[in-house]
């Protein structure tokens, strides 16, 4: 028959077929015949959708930045998005009739500027270029909860922001800005590792000072010691040598009131009884030397001496 079709379509499409003005048919995933001349076919897509953004802002420093990122959405609820947008095909259910599928995105764009807008304005430049995540977290929750998003039906699924970018000019400023910072701190660096090795050289040079001053300390303490006891060995010596000469002086003494008495005992004696007694316990050879002492002294008186060859001999063997 002459306009009657079959169509069928994707899960992910949700599918309301109105005829005579009145709902007839809804769905995902439909496939059916119809009469193209008197049927409306409305199809809204249920998959996820991404969009990518990339716009300009001024920060409160009145610096421009470039935002850049995208956002992920679905349509949740087909029927409000089909309430507020004209997702009709034409009769052979290819081509949507109107332009309103492709606003869809621009919308959720537009509402993303705006967050975003609100945001970057109130933050300098510095504090702008580093915070993308916090400015995610900020937007995808509000973007969420704003009623045009939810009067189109739309699930935000996730919101990413790429970069944010500052002009040419000024980016070439902030590097060269970070470059002389950097290469401060590499100075400071290298200046504190340097006195870090001065610090550590006099304190290397204080710990040998500190060791030499002990030893010669200790060394001095040893020398002390030593003197201390060299005096003290002669000290003891001295004493030892005043004993030993006290002790001689008083052996001399106690020898000599010996010998003294006995020059006294010997004063009195009879000469003749001295010798004798002197002669008691002396050698053959000496008593014949005093013999002959003695002839020697009475000489007048001898007339005659006779030796013996005997005698003579024994004399000349001992000496």
């Amino acid at each position: 028959m002459l306009g009657l079709r079959y169509i069928k379509f994707d899960p992910t499409q949700h599918v309301i077929v109105f005829k005579g003005g009145r709902v007839r048919m809804e769905g995902p995933g439909l496939a059916f015949w119809y009469f193209a001349p008197s049927t409306s076919l409305v199809s809204i897509p249920l998959g996820s959708t991404e969009a990518h953004f990339i716009f300009e802002e001024s920060t409160a420093d009145y610096q421009g930045v470039t935002i850049q990122g995208q956002v992920t959405y679905r349509i949740s609820d087909p029927k409000k998005a089909a309430a507020l947008l004209n997702y009709t095909l034409d009769g052979r259910g290819e081509y949507y009739v109107s332009k309103d599928p492709e606003k869809l995105q621009q919308r959720v764009v537009n509402a993303i500027n705006v967050l975003a807008k609100s945001r970057i304005q109130k933050l300098s430049l510095r504090q702008a270029i580093t915070a993308g995540e916090s400015l995610v977290r900020e937007m995808e929750t509000e973007l969420s909860a704003r009623q045009d998003i939810l009067s189109l039906g739309l699930e935000i699924l996730g919101l990413s922001i790429l970069a944010i970018k500052p002009t040419p000019d000024t980016a070439r400023a902030l590097e060269a800005e970070t470059r002389e910072q950097l290469l401060k701190e590499a100075d400071d660096a290298v200046f504190t590792r340097r006195n870090a090795s001065v610090e550590h050289e006099r304190s290397i040079k204080e710990n040998e000072l500190r060791t030499e001053q002990a030893v010669q300390e200790k060394r001095h303490q040893i020398e002390k010691a030593d003197t201390t006891h060299q005096i003290q060995l002669e000290e003891s010596r001295r004493s030892l040598v005043d004993l030993e000469a006290a002790n001689s002086r008083t052996g001399a003494e106690a020898r000599a009131y010996a010998l003294e008495m006995v020059l006294k005992a010997m004063a009195a004696a009879d000469p003749k009884l001295v010798q004798v007694l002197a002669s008691v316990r002396m050698q053959p050879d000496a008593l014949v030397a005093a013999a002959l002492g003695e002839f020697a002294a009475n000489a007048d008186k001898i007339g005659e001496l006779n030796l013996s060859p005997d005698l003579l001999r024994d004399l000349l063997k001992k000496k």
